[in-house]
């Protein structure tokens, strides 16, 4: 499938007159939690040439390919990427982390990554993380009769804000290591590896009855991470005489 995504890559570059910097996956398989029938959810930045940020038109910052049976990609144009990494955008942080590199070129990724600490801002990636999960919650997971397989999707959002509460960085995105850094050994943990193991395993984890345990966690934490969010306050940098200076190295860089 690398094959495939990067020669997808290649005809982007090609058909929007574009060079990509950074291809990476983003969904479940990025996650640790794929099922036998995930789709590949791929995610990239890219530069368009100089004289497209010359212009007084407003144009589109994104190209986004109509999604096949197995393949969704889609991509940011590299300032609308730099004003996110800008604001912490927990999405953005999570690309630059993801441990499935489709390709790579230039120095963007490199070079964000350097300055990342600076940019983190813990408060934004709490709310997001913190919104995902009551979201999630609160469509999948109220009746008796649920869809097993949406409990990792409050529960790794969940682990995320306690991992900023814990550490203060940038929550890493495999789910497996969120569990074992958060949780402690017990029955939770071990409900929760015993779901990961079917779901990974092929199991449709189609509706069963809830997991008691897991929900009783869940409720407990959100109450208390919506306790813990009033309290944190943002300290930022300001950053953008730096970003500027990276954005146009990476138009020489790309275009030179």
């Amino acid at each position: 499938m690398k094959e495939k995504i990067i020669e997808e890559i290649k005809k982007i570059e090609q058909e929007y007159n574009v060079k990509v910097c950074y291809a990476v996956e983003s969904g479940s398989r990025a996650w640790g939690f794929p099922s036998k029938d995930s789709d590949y959810d791929v995610r990239f930045i890219y530069v368009h040439h100089k004289d497209w940020y010359l212009s007084i038109e407003q144009k589109r910052d994104v190209i986004e390919l109509p999604i096949s049976n197995l393949l969704d990609i889609n991509g940011w144009e590299l300032r609308k990427a730099l004003r996110l990494f800008h604001k912490s955008n927990p999405p953005l942080m999570e690309w630059l982390h993801s441990g499935i590199v489709y390709y790579q070129a230039f120095s963007l990724v490199d070079k964000m990554k350097a300055i990342q600490d600076q940019v983190f801002l813990p408060q934004s990636a709490l709310y997001h993380y913190l919104n995902m999960a009551k979201g999630n919650y609160r469509d999948y997971l109220q009746d008796d009769q649920v869809k097993i397989k949406k409990y990792f999707y409050v529960l790794r959002p969940l682990l995320a804000c306690n991992w900023i509460e814990r550490f203060n960085t940038i929550p890493p995105i495999k789910f497996q290591e969120l569990v074992e850094k958060i949780l402690e050994n017990g029955l939770l943990k071990q409900e929760i590896l015993t779901l990961l193991e079917r779901k990974i395993s092929g199991d449709e984890l189609n509706l069963e009855p809830k997991l008691t345990v897991i929900n009783d966690y869940l409720e407990e934490e959100i109450s208390r991470m919506e306790e813990y969010s009033k309290m944190l306050r943002i300290s930022k940098t300001d950053l953008t005489p730096q970003l500027d200076s990276l954005f146009r190295e990476i138009l020489d860089e790309v275009w030179s």
